[in-house]
């Protein structure tokens, strides 16, 4: 996205995910009018980052370690623009009482977190910030750099065939090759399922867009089977069938 008429919002992650925190950290970068300053694990390291350096903009997350995010937001005796992210529905009123400027629930789709940050304002100026559409952005293909044996390695969504879980690891196959990285299946179904990824099994996350052919029991992706979970069965035959 394409910014015009203002400097950037410097913002701040908080959030004790990795993946969580990655999938923020890329939104941020494709949206001109924000400025990543850095990410921190939890509220303490926030609160001294804070004391330290002005930020316009918090991510953050409402369970932390140590302090939970709102009692972190009610410390504050200046607070940045807040928009809070959580996988939890019930404290969106403890939230806008806080005044906030928006409630994300995870996993968080791109759109919806564009929709958020329109919302965002200078502390100067009274209008929204303009996004204006970048043909180059547009079209460029989504990725993200995953951790692989001290390196950070480019995948791209639409080449990945389907992730299988290795518990605390998790295995990305691609038509051309494979790559271990460390996470839970969980954290990469947050990442990739506003993507067109579909959970079949408590193992395997697939690429709905590559699946050739299905039955009640399997999905074939490239030239690997691949079991359908009998929890999953019902969801993924409704998934397929819609498409």
């Amino acid at each position: 996205m394409e910014y015009v008429g203002m400097k950037p919002l410097k913002c701040l992650i908080i959030e004790d995910e990795p993946i969580a925190a990655e999938v923020i950290r890329d939104y941020i970068s494709q949206v001109d009018f924000l400025a990543l300053q850095g990410t921190c694990p939890d509220a303490i390291a926030a609160l001294d980052w804070l004391h330290r350096e002005p930020i316009d903009v918090l991510f953050l997350d409402i369970h932390l370690p140590k302090l939970k995010g709102l009692e972190f937001l009610r410390s504050l005796r200046d607070k940045p623009q807040t928009i809070l992210t959580t996988a939890y529905h019930d404290y969106a009123l403890d939230a806008f009482e806080e005044d906030v400027v928006d409630y994300l629930m995870k996993p968080i789709p791109f759109a919806r977190f564009l929709k958020a940050v329109n919302k965002l304002k200078r502390p100067s100026e009274g209008s929204s910030p303009v996004l204006m559409p970048s043909p180059v952005q547009q079209a460029d293909r989504p990725y993200h750099f995953f951790n692989v044996n001290k390196q950070r390695v480019k995948v791209f969504y639409d080449e990945i065939l389907y992730v299988e879980s290795l518990k605390d690891y998790a295995k990305i196959v691609t038509a051309k090759d494979s790559i271990v990285t460390r996470g839970q299946i969980g954290e990469i179904e947050a990442l990739l399922e506003p993507h067109g990824f579909l959970r079949i099994h408590r193992s395997y996350l697939v690429n709905k867009v590559l699946i050739r052919a299905y039955s009640a029991i399997e999905v074939t992706v490239g030239e690997v089977e691949l079991p359908i979970g009998r929890s999953y069965k019902g969801l993924v035959v409704k998934a397929l069938e819609v498409d």
